[in-house]
């Protein structure tokens, strides 16, 4: 079969008049002869001269190269790299019109889905905007035209490294290294060979796990301690698969010690502590997660006699300190390695009324002996495809509350309409700012049994 040619690209700039909003990415949207064109660093009401990075049958895609007509909501960006690297998509937007639109992109959602409003529209969640990521993988690659080494993310719109110094949104312990890490790279033997970094940042500690394609030499092993010990760093190596990953620096004397931890406190102000391992998933954002969980418990209102079960529940981020309000919470969750990790959270936390699980929640999970048994509240925290089996699925629980913490506003607002035709009414909603000067919305919403 012949491959289909790409249409040649105008190279000159054209006027674009941002009329029609934003998407929902964060593009502005403008219209040239009926045509619709997404514009990449456009705001609505601005001018702008942009040149074409792709044609499409119905649609056209463009980047900014200079603003003609500037609008009210453009800022300085944070980072001098904003323009290039793909990490961030709004560092030209203020900050309040960044939570603005990820306010309107979940109320678009939830009318397209089914026509639905809360009753309240809560106040966003926001923290700090710079220096406020603390997980991330940094890829590393040697580039021969340049004869350099380069850490860092994506570039937009393309596979190539961005040619960074610094980032802004990371956490400062790592994104104000990332020249020291380049010449980490730059220094070892392999340097060919290590594609990226894992990052891992706790509270008591950080950590790098160092992803390498080809033996190290003992003298790479010396240097990464070394970088370790320089700038208070624990190294991990990564060989080959996740289940390769170890710790070279500290020593490790026993598998606790692989552990980071973070602590949350409940809206009766008692504290518990969470263990995770470097790979494992927690939120990037500890302040939001912070404000998060504890606005997920003040809703539940969980009482001492009710039992709540806590859907795609991870390493425990609420099972956990759910266990310090109510008789008994029980967790599921479908990586094997996060029930573990539930569990050892559970004895750090001296809780013995947690039950963890492992199951498929995407699949027919209505033969397991959890799923039928009832609860007083319910709590669910689905990846970005949503819970759309479990909410068909609600009204075998009985639940008088349900809260949703969401990564995807399309599909809580398509899961939402499935809640609300069982019987619940949409009370609250809102945004968090997780992921500030990107067009990632986070939301959460309560739901109450009529």
């Amino acid at each position: 079969m012949a491959r289909r040619r790409r249409k040649k690209l105008p190279v000159d700039p054209i006027e674009c008049d941002i009329t029609g909003g934003l998407s929902h990415e964060g593009r502005g949207i403008a219209k040239l002869d009926g045509k619709t064109q997404f514009v990449d660093a456009a705001l609505p009401g601005e001018k702008v001269s942009a040149v074409y990075v792709e044609k499409r049958g119905k649609f056209d895609e463009l980047k900014t190269v200079e603003v003609l007509s500037a609008s009210a909501e453009r800022v300085e960006p944070p980072c001098a790299h904003a323009e290039i690297c793909g990490g961030c998509s709004l560092q030209h937007m203020e900050t309040d019109a960044q939570i603005k639109f990820k306010e309107n992109t979940l109320r678009q959602h939830f009318e397209h889905f089914g026509n639905l409003e809360p009753k309240q529209w809560i106040e966003p969640m926001t923290g700090p905007t710079t220096g406020y990521r603390g997980k991330a993988r940094l890829g590393a690659r040697f580039v021969a035209k340049k004869d350099t080494v380069l850490v860092g993310f994506r570039e937009k719109r393309n596979s190539f490294l961005a040619d960074i110094q610094q980032c802004e949104v990371l956490n400062p312990i790592v994104g104000h290294r990332l020249m020291d890490l380049r010449a980490l790279v730059a220094s070892l033997s392999v340097y060919k060979e290590l594609p990226q970094f894992e990052v891992a940042l706790g509270e008591d500690a950080s950590a790098l796990v160092v992803r390498h394609m080809a033996p190290l030499t003992e003298e790479d092993t010396v240097k990464l301690i070394q970088f370790g010990r320089d700038n208070a760093f624990h190294i991990y190596l990564q060989p080959k698969g996740v289940d390769t990953v170890h710790r070279i620096w500290p020593e490790s004397e026993g598998k606790d010690e692989d552990r980071l931890h973070y602590t949350l406190t409940t809206p009766d102000e008692q504290e518990v502590k969470l263990a995770f391992h470097p790979m494992d998933f927690t939120q990037v954002n500890a302040d939001i997660n912070k404000q998060m969980v504890r606005r997920a418990l003040e809703w539940l209102d969980v009482q001492k006699d009710e039992r709540v079960l806590d859907l795609f529940c991870g390493l425990g981020n609420f099972t956990v300190p759910l266990a310090t309000q109510g008789k008994e919470v029980v967790g599921v969750e479908g990586d094997d390695a996060m029930v573990v990790r539930g569990k050892e959270n559970a004895l750090l936390n001296d809780l013995d009324n947690l039950r963890f699980y492992g199951a498929n929640l995407q699949a027919d999970f209505t033969k397991e002996e959890w799923a039928h048994e009832g609860f007083d509240k319910i709590l669910i925290d689905p990846p970005r495809s949503g819970a759309l089996e479990v909410c068909q699925y609600l009204t075998k629980f009985g639940a008088k509350k349900i809260v949703y913490v969401s990564c995807n506003p399309a599909t809580l607002a398509r899961d939402a309409g499935v809640i609300v035709e069982n019987g619940y009414r949409l009370v609250n909603a809102g945004v968090m700012d997780m992921f500030p000067h990107t067009s990632h919305v986070e939301s959460i919403a309560l739901f109450v049994k009529d």
